[in-house]
């Protein structure tokens, strides 16, 4: 059950406000003071208060509501509080409520109204409270990742990056074979090289092909390497990419366009570790560890047969599955403004903010690296706007379709969250009315009273 705490000098509301609270079970916790109601927050768990403005016989100044209020926002930042004002006038707690309060009710108050108001606070509360914890928790986890793995400067912010880079520090110290698969543009040759950094072969070489970017003939040169006159061109011996990558790690990126013939070449290899340069008959031997990648559905095509079996399963001893950037909507901004760092010294305004969050991002991490150069040479004033992104702007909703600019439930209990429960800034970081927030959160059941 939820405490709820009523500090009021007049006897007659802290009774009529525990009634109200305990039929609704809800725990109400009264007393007459500001002194009284400081102490009993110091003393027991409260989840919200419900705070009297006026405490003299100069109902007109509140200054001790005020300096309560106060008290209260620096001690517990968190703590939703409802203030109570008899006043005619009621700027002051306007003002208290942008300094953080979480509404005001006038006397007498209408109970329905405020029952709604404290069901709707103690929920936002509580999943202000999770989130938060959320935040922690992922903090801890990202600090005790940064102290066993380097990140070389990796910038993220999500849940999801931060599984997967756990994951990638659990098996760089290994030597199996790792799957990186994704969508282009995510970041897998980027996770390969921390893996690589990370691992007994960091010492070692870290040598990349992209398997897709040669024309079928070259791929088995690059490689496994030719002697001279191995093919038209070949004037001289060349070493290959498992040569190269001798005591390190080979990433072959887009592994899935590996031609039939060369993966049955690449599984010897990574069967005996042996291999023969195009032309020769000498037998090589190589110690590499292989870091894969690819963007196509490898299972898929193993049962269309366009890829060995034997060879995905030696390849896909561990995978690593990197979320498109759509997926991962935390690491938009931290990503923007790294980028933007390095093109320029521009700023981002909130409306570019929220262009770049609305975003499909099909190009991922990559597009949005493009998108911020460009923008950063566009803004010239400094301060990027929308017009600067060149991203595309979503269609208009046609006649007798549902209004895309209608904030879902979902949104407005996360803008309620993100807020602290403060529904005039909610409103405003909403772009609504605060009477237009209150009839969305009546319409979507917010009521938990």
């Amino acid at each position: 059950m939820k405490n709820v705490l009523i500090i009021d000098d007049n006897p007659g509301v802290g009774e009529a406000l525990s009634l109200l609270l305990s039929l609704h079970d809800i725990a109400p916790l009264y007393v007459a003071s500001p002194d009284e109601g400081l102490a009993m927050l110091a003393a027991r768990p409260v989840d919200l208060v419900i705070q009297d403005m006026n405490f003299t016989a100069d109902t007109t100044s509140g200054a001790e509501g005020v300096a309560l209020f106060r008290a209260i926002r620096a001690n517990y930042p968190d703590l939703p509080v409802i203030l109570l004002t008899a006043w005619t006038r009621l700027e002051a707690a306007v003002e208290l409520v942008k300094a953080g309060a979480a509404d005001y009710l006038a006397k007498p108050w209408d109970d329905a109204k405020l029952v709604i108001t404290i069901g709707n606070l103690l929920e936002l509360s509580e999943a202000s409270g999770e989130l938060r914890r959320s935040h922690q928790e992922r903090r801890s986890r990202r600090q005790a990742l940064q102290q066993r793995f380097d990140l070389d400067g990796l910038v993220f912010a999500s849940e999801a990056m931060l599984s997967t880079l756990e994951l990638a520090a659990q098996v760089a110290r290994t030597e199996l074979p790792v799957l990186v698969s994704g969508p282009n543009g995510c970041g897998k040759e980027r996770v390969a090289a921390l893996v690589h950094a990370n691992s007994a072969q960091r010492k070692g070489p870290f040598i990349a092909l992209n398997c897709g970017a040669l024309p079928a003939d070259l791929i088995e040169a690059e490689l496994f390497g030719a002697d001279s006159g191995a093919f038209t061109g070949a004037h001289k011996a060349r070493e290959g990419r498992f040569e190269a990558a001798h005591g390190g790690t080979l990433f072959l990126d887009e592994i899935g366009t590996l031609p039939l013939a060369g993966q049955v070449k690449l599984l010897r290899v990574l069967e005996t570790g042996r291999f023969e340069r195009l032309g020769s008959s000498r037998t090589r031997e190589s110690k590499v560890r292989v870091i894969s990648a690819t963007n196509a559905d490898l299972k898929a095509m193993v049962a269309a047969g366009t890829f060995r079996e034997d060879l995905y399963y030696r390849l896909n001893v561990f995978e690593l599955r990197l979320p498109a950037l759509a997926n991962r909507r935390d690491d938009i901004l931290p990503l923007a403004e790294f980028f933007l760092g390095q093109a320029s010294g521009a700023r981002i305004s909130d409306a570019a903010r929220s262009a770049l969050l609305a975003h499909a991002w099909p190009g991922n991490v990559r597009e949005l690296k493009n998108v911020m150069a460009r923008a950063g040479l566009l803004a010239a004033e400094g301060l990027i706007q929308p017009g600067h992104l060149g991203l595309a702007t979503p269609a208009a909703p046609t006649l007798g379709a549902r209004n895309l600019d209608e904030p879902s439930r979902e949104v407005v209990l996360g803008a309620l969250a993100a807020a602290g429960g403060v529904v005039s800034r909610a409103a405003q970081d909403l772009g609504l009315s605060r009477q237009a927030l209150y009839r969305r959160i009546e319409r979507y059941g917010l009521d938990a009273g």
